[in-house]
């Protein structure tokens, strides 16, 4: 079973538009607005992979409970996969431990760490493969989006391989990677997408496709 859990990020509802989707072809557990998931008995044994389109406290959200925090702590000491989509290295930025282990973080403001904000410029953008022998980067197919929030200059926190990335006249920034947390699980990040129909583009949807393919079958 897939966990997927978003908030309405702004009232664009970039979780549900993907999940709208993808949702006929795998088994998942979708919810928007509500962490509560994470606390029913069994998530961490459940679970197969997590995926996140969550910005910590936004869209009026409290923030998790010990409990939740619990939970993705024993998920992830299990050593099970991540897709965090969009911002969602920042699902849970108040967990010292969780900053550590997301690869490329979105830094928002009044970081704990004191590291610069991040920044998203809104243009329309090309989403280019990246020049790796990366098993994925075989599966992975460019875009060219429209007009849309650019996610640039995220914070690397550990070790990362970059799979797609785009330039713009600010520079060249990843827009996904695969990481290693401590435990072994893989962490795969997907940047782009926060209009619905950005997120629902056919290229959009089948790179979402080969992440989440790819993270079932390598665990």
């Amino acid at each position: 079973m897939i966990t997927f859990l978003a908030d309405d990020h702004y009232d664009a509802h970039p979780g549900a538009a993907l999940h709208e989707a993808i949702a006929g072809r795998f088994p998942i557990a979708f919810a928007e607005n509500d962490l509560s998931p994470l606390e029913a008995p069994g998530f961490a044994e459940k679970t197969e992979l997590l995926i996140l389109n969550v910005i910590g406290e936004t869209c009026g959200q409290p923030a998790p409970s010990a409990a939740a925090e619990k939970a993705v702590r024993a998920y992830v000491e299990a050593g099970k996969p991540l897709l965090l989509l969009h911002g969602s290295s920042a699902a849970f930025w108040q967990w010292a431990w969780w900053r550590e282990i997301v690869g490329l973080r979105w830094v928002r403001g009044g970081d704990p760490d004191g590291v610069e904000p991040s920044t998203h410029p809104v243009r329309p953008y090309r989403v280019d493969v990246s020049k790796c022998r990366h098993p994925l980067c075989k599966k992975l197919q460019p875009m060219d989006l429209g007009e849309d929030e650019i996610y640039t200059r995220l914070e690397q926190v550990c070790p990362v391989t970059v799979l797609l990335e785009t330039t713009t006249v600010e520079g060249t920034f990843p827009q996904a990677w695969e990481n290693t947390t401590p435990w072994g699980g893989r962490v795969i990040g997907f940047l782009p997408g926060h209009k619905k129909e950005i997120v629902q583009a056919p290229a959009m949807v089948a790179n979402a496709v080969t992440l989440i393919e790819d993270l079932l079958a390598k665990k």
